[in-house]
């Protein structure tokens, strides 16, 4: 009796687990309506859509922080970056079947739903020397590229929920 019992528990268990990540995935973003998605998950919060036009990484980096804030309300316009390689592979979705969604240079992207790209090439704060790294949303891997060019490359803004940490 106690080993029945233990079994049923056990496969319980392995069904809560398998179930909660699936229910979780439909909470982790937020649309804010203001040009935010807030992810739950990292404890950040992402520009809805990116620069909207080619950009090399400089210019992607002004973007982030001085362009996209003052679009914002004032409360929100603090603490602006180029992500993480790691936030951005965060976006990326490999689920078999997923089709993702075409882009506006034609491209099909493979990121979350809540956040709209023009383009899916995405620069990261990640640098050296001349070089950064880009995501592709496409294929979902990242490369390294000379910060100068500016080849469908985009830029997608994130900050900490609460600023000042």
């Amino acid at each position: 009796m106690c080993k029945k019992a233990l079994f049923t528990l056990l496969l319980m268990g392995m069904g809560v687990l398998l179930i909660l990540p699936q229910g979780l995935a439909g909470e982790r973003f937020n649309d804010n309506g203001d040009g935010t998605v807030t992810d739950r998950v990292l404890g950040v919060m992402w520009s809805k859509t990116d620069n909207q036009g080619d950009i090399d990484w400089k210019a992607a980096e002004r973007w982030v922080t001085y362009t996209f804030p003052y679009s914002l309300p004032a409360e929100k316009r603090e603490g602006w970056r180029l992500p993480t390689l790691d936030e951005l592979k965060s976006l990326y979705v490999s689920r078999k079947g997923y089709q993702g969604y075409e882009s506006d240079c034609g491209q099909r992207v493979k990121i979350v739903r809540e956040i709209r790209l023009s383009c899916g090439w995405v620069w990261s704060s990640e640098k050296r020397s001349i070089t950064a790294r880009v995501f592709n949303f496409q294929r979902g891997y990242s490369y390294t590229d000379r910060m100068v060019h500016k080849r469908a490359y985009r830029a997608l803004a994130v900050r900490p929920l609460e600023t000042g940490k």
